[in-house]
């Protein structure tokens, strides 16, 4: 007699997890954070609110639109910046000029900083024998920022050199290629519900939502933070 669960298709075993980029494991520095907006704002007369950042990043990201065909477009990443800035208390023509200083900080790897918990994840995901990969919606080059931080990834793919943004599936479908794993046998981290989560589930992978700031209080697939990640893909801590 077959026992209970026969026939049951057995999810894959995990080989491997990819990650967003931005606010997932690395944040803004000082000079395309908050501040900086303030300081860039200024140089054209812009009295621009630090304490407004938060909030009007958030705004802007509801309103964020991907191009219909989900192709890479810069432009979009600058209209999302003015709309930070507008949030922030910009206004006039000059915002487009304090966007485009900005948006032009975000491909400079030294301007961004290590969250403290993403050093000691990767190391733990790879000390269990798994493959490690970023995807990330940017023109920045990833492999500069990989050698910048010293991070120890296996691979990695921006929407830049790509050419589509997540939740395109052929993106993620692109990293997992380099790593010669299967969608089944893959989780994605990141941010987004939208980019991330749901474009990496509509790939068959597992996903979890980075909540750093509490914004998805009622969420089941929500991590606080990395150091939470482990648990959640179920490996030993020791």
């Amino acid at each position: 007699m077959a026992g209970v669960g026969a026939g049951l298709a057995q999810p894959a075993a995990l080989e491997a997890v990819l990650f967003d980029v931005d606010f997932t494991i690395a944040k803004p520095g000082p000079l395309i954070g908050p501040e900086g907006y303030e300081r860039e704002g200024a140089r054209y007369g812009l009295a621009l609110d630090p304490a407004r950042y938060a909030e009007a990043r958030a705004a802007a990201l509801v309103d964020l639109q991907h191009h219909p065909e989900l192709d890479h477009d810069e432009e979009i990443w600058v209209r999302f910046t003015e709309d930070i800035i507008r949030g922030m208390g910009g206004e006039g023509p000059d915002v487009r000029a304090v966007a485009e200083a900005i948006t032009d900080g975000w491909l400079h790897s030294e301007n961004f900083e290590l969250y403290e918990d993403a050093i000691p994840t990767l190391e733990l995901l790879r000390a269990h024998g798994l493959k490690v990969g970023l995807v990330s919606n940017t023109s920045r080059d990833l492999d500069a920022f990989i050698r910048h931080f010293a991070l120890e990834v296996d691979a990695w793919v921006s929407s830049g050199s790509h050419g589509k943004v997540k939740p395109s599936p052929t993106i993620f479908r692109a990293a997992l290629d380099l790593l010669e794993v299967e969608p089944a046998a893959a989780a994605m981290v990141g941010d987004s519900p939208d980019d991330d989560v749901e474009g990496a589930r509509a790939l068959g992978m597992r996903a979890f939502l980075l909540d750093r700031e509490g914004r998805f209080p009622n969420r089941d697939d929500r991590l606080a933070d990395l150091f939470s990640l482990p648990t959640a893909l179920g490996l030993a801590l020791a």
